[in-house]
This record gives C-alpha cells, sequence and structure tokens, in this order.
C-alpha cells in the first residue's frame, strides 16, 4: 500500500495526519533492502574491530607497531578471521567434521535456535504493520507456556493428540494476554506499549506463583520453583532424527505461521484494512474501518504468535520443567528481528534465522577463540542501531537519499535563504 492509499478511499475529505508513532514505524519499515544488508555488514565491521581491540595478542603486538608493524596487522587477521571462522563453523557448516551428519549440525542447531525466535517476532512484526509496539512478547510466552501446562501436562493422550492439544492451549493463552492489549486500547486508549511492559510483569511474577506452589504449577515432590517436566507424547519429535537434537517438528510448524501472517496481511481483506490502520487510522476511520476491532484483531493474532514461540520452547528446547525464565530473552530479541525483517513475514522469517545463526556461532566462537558472548550482542544492538537509522548508513557508504531526504534537505536549503534574506 502506498502512504496515501488509506486517504485515496477518502479522496476529498480531510482527515488528520497519522500519529508520530504510526510515522516511525512507517519509516523504520520502508528502508532498502540493500540499507538493510548494508547496516549488517557494518555492523559486523564495528564488532570484528571490537574483537581485535579485545584481544590480548593484538595489545602484545601494537606494543611495539613501530618497531614491527606487520605483526600488529597479522595478529589483527589472525583475531577477526578467527572469531568469524568459528562463528561459520558453529551456525553453519564445519568443514572440519569427521562426517557429514557432524558437518551440518551447526545449520540445524542454527534453524533450531532461530524458530521460537522466528515465531515471536512475526507476532512483534503484525503488530507494527498496524502501528502497534507490541513489547509484551516475553508475557504472552510467559502466559502461554502456563496456560499449556494448566491444561495439557496431566493428561495421558497419544501422541497425536496431545501435541494438538497443549499447542492450541498455548497459542490460546497467548493470544488472550495479547487480546487484553488490544481491547484496553481499543476501549481505553491506553498506551499499548505501557500495557505491554506492565503485562510481562504481572505474567512474569504471575508464573513464578504458579511454579512455586503445590497443587498448580510445581514439580510434585520438590520445593524447588519449577514445572514439571512436559510430557513425552505433547514434545516435538526430531524433524531429522536424534543425531540433531535442536531441530524438531516446531521448526515446520514456524514456517506454517509465517506461510500465513504473510497471507494474512498481504492478500486478505483483514490484511488490508490492518495495513490502512498502521498507514493513518484517522483516515482508516473515515473509510468505514472499524479501528478499534483491528486493534483487538491485531494484537490477538500477534499474543497467538508469541505463545507458539513459548509452545516451542516447553515443547522442544526445555522439556524437563520451565520457570519465570522460560522466555529466555527471546521476547525482546524478537523486537529486534521484527526490525530487521522490516516486519514483513519473510523478511522477519530469514531475519530470525539471521540471528539463530549469530546465536548458535557465538557458543564456538567462545569455546574455540575465548571471545566472550557479549561480542555477539553488541553487533545485535549494532544491526538495531543501523535499522533504524537508514540515512546515517546511506551517508557512511554515500549512497543516494531517498526522496524524503532529499526534500528535507532543499526545505532546509531554501529556509536557510529566506533567513539569510
Amino acid at each position: 500500500m502506498t502512504a496515501d492509499g488509506p486517504a485515496a478511499l477518502v479522496a476529498g475529505a480531510a482527515v488528520p495526519p497519522p500519529p508520530r508513532s504510526n510515522q516511525l514505524i512507517r519509516e523504520i519499515l520502508r528502508g532498502s533492502v540493500v540499507t538493510t544488508i548494508l547496516a549488517v555488514v557494518l555492523a559486523m565491521l564495528i564488532g570484528g574491530i571490537l574483537i581485535a581491540v579485545t584481544d590480548p595478542k593484538v595489545q602484545a603486538a601494537a606494543g611495539y607497531f613501530f618497531a614491527r608493524p606487520g605483526d600488529t596487522f597479522v595478529a589483527l587477521w589472525t583475531s577477526i578471521y578467527g572469531a568469524y571462522d568459528a562463528m561459520f563453523r558453529g551456525s553453519i557448516f564445519n568443514a572440519t567434521a569427521p562426517t557429514f551428519e557432524a558437518a551440518i549440525r551447526p545449520l540445524t542447531n542454527t534453524l533450531g535456535f532461530a524458530t521460537p525466535l522466528i515465531a515471536a517476532a512475526l507476532g512483534v512484526a503484525l503488530a507494527f504493520r498496524v502501528g502497534l509496539f507490541n513489547i509484551g512478547a516475553r508475557g504472552q510466552m510467559l502466559i502461554a507456556a502456563a496456560t499449556a501446562a494448566l491444561v495439557a501436562f496431566n493428561l495421558n493422550l497419544p501422541m497425536w493428540i496431545h501435541i494438538p492439544v497443549t499447542l492450541l492451549a498455548g497459542i490460546a493463552g497467548g493470544a488472550i494476554w495479547g487480546g487484553i492489549v488490544g481491547l484496553l486500547k481499543a476501549r481505553t486508549g491506553a498506551h499499548e506499549v505501557i500495557l505491554t511492559i506492565m503485562l510481562n510483569y504481572v505474567a512474569y511474577y504471575l508464573v513464578s506463583w504458579l511454579v512455586r506452589t503445590p497443587g498448580l504449577l510445581q514439580k510434585p515432590g520438590t520445593n524447588q520453583p519449577i514445572s514439571a517436566p512436559t510430557p513425552e507424547t505433547a514434545q516435538f519429535p526430531a524433524l531429522f532424527g536424534e543425531q540433531f537434537p535442536r531441530l524438531d517438528w516446531g521448526f515446520v510448524v514456524v514456517i506454517i505461521a509465517t506461510i500465513f501472517v504473510w497471507w494474512l496481511i498481504e492478500r486478505s481483506s483483514l490484511g488490508f484494512r490492518m495495513r490502512a490502520v498502521g498507514e493513518n487510522p484517522h483516515a482508516a476511520r473515515a473509510a468505514g474501518i472499524n479501528v478499534k476491532r483491528v486493534y483487538v484483531y491485531a494484537m490477538l493474532f500477534a499474543g497467538a504468535l508469541a505463545g507458539l514461540a513459548g509452545m516451542n520452547q516447553i515443547m522442544g528446547t526445555v522439556t524437563s520443567g520451565f520457570d519465570g525464565g522460560i522466555d529466555a530473552g527471546i521476547g525482546f530479541d524478537a523486537i529486534t528481528v521484527a526490525l530487521l525483517g522490516r516486519s514483513s513475514a519473510w523478511g522477519t522469517f530469514a531475519a530470525g534465522i539471521l540471528f539463530g545463526a549469530l546465536k548458535s556461532g557465538s557458543f564456538t566462537m567462545q569455546a574455540s577463540e575465548g571471545i566472550p558472548v557479549d561480542i555477539v550482542l553488541v553487533v545485535q544492538s549494532l544491526i538495531v542501531l543501523f535499522i533504524a537509522a537508514p540515512p546515517l548508513v546511506r551517508t557512511i557508504f554515500f549512497l543516494p537519499k531517498d526522496e524524503a531526504e532529499r526534500s528535507a534537505r532543499a526545505k532546509a536549503r531554501l529556509a536557510k535563504k529566506a533567513v539569510a534574506r
């Protein structure tokens, strides 16, 4: 949809401009593919510099740089190349592995790490397309896990029934928790950022109470704040066998969810209304769209997708029992993934795989090169920084300015000339 798409529905009618939050989201999401790729490259370059300057060997060689500068450059290359080579071996393909299965296991680990990230990021991305900042994926994941545990963990069912029941219970729990935000925003006008942040705390303390209360979610026979293990019949089976334990059928479910989100946003009539509200809710309302209802629908879907991420955690990654930390930071990382993916379904899918690769490779990088995992977190943060500031990336790489930037500069020049006169 073009920027004036919703306004075209009510041609000639005077409507207020879109809220600033909608404009901000739209500007972030409309960056070009080239700018996105260059933002990732720039973040990796800066990450390489950080790796080099914190390497003791580079620091030692720099101490006698003017006597033997070649040693410093060799140390720099060895440090940066070794780090990213280890990351590649830990996330994509390990050419030194003795068997083919061991060589491609890093790729399956990447896909396994990416699976809950993609699901949660789809929920954040869908809300972004409607002009909503869904900061509550963490709480939605927690409530999904608790709901699934309360409903399905004590059932004795065959796997082909138990897995769908557990999955649907969790998705429903996440949808309800997200729907509360949509309903409150629609009825009271409360800001979704405040609502989702506060509901994150409510969800965390509620789940923490449930897992330390006997008779609710606490594991029988213990006084530790942890739930019972996920029943074997409710766990996702491994997708390609036990030699690839990280990759299970949850990845297939996430692919289906990605296709659904793409269809919903890009092809359905509800998706058209969502995009219209995301562009300008005032114009959408003037065109006859029930904006309040769209807000509720958007947060229901967003919560359901975050709930799917929680289900991937308890049905695949953490099956020995969970507590209030079951989200493992995925709810907040999902915001980064959605921004990198420009809030499109397949862009978010690709961004989730990239972040899964960064996470998977960081462990090998730390084990073989002694580089802290925190360096990867810095790279992720830099990616978000550059994604949110496309003019900065275009300036660094001497790319042509877009129409908005050229227009702004032209207006600034005219204003400067007017002041000079």
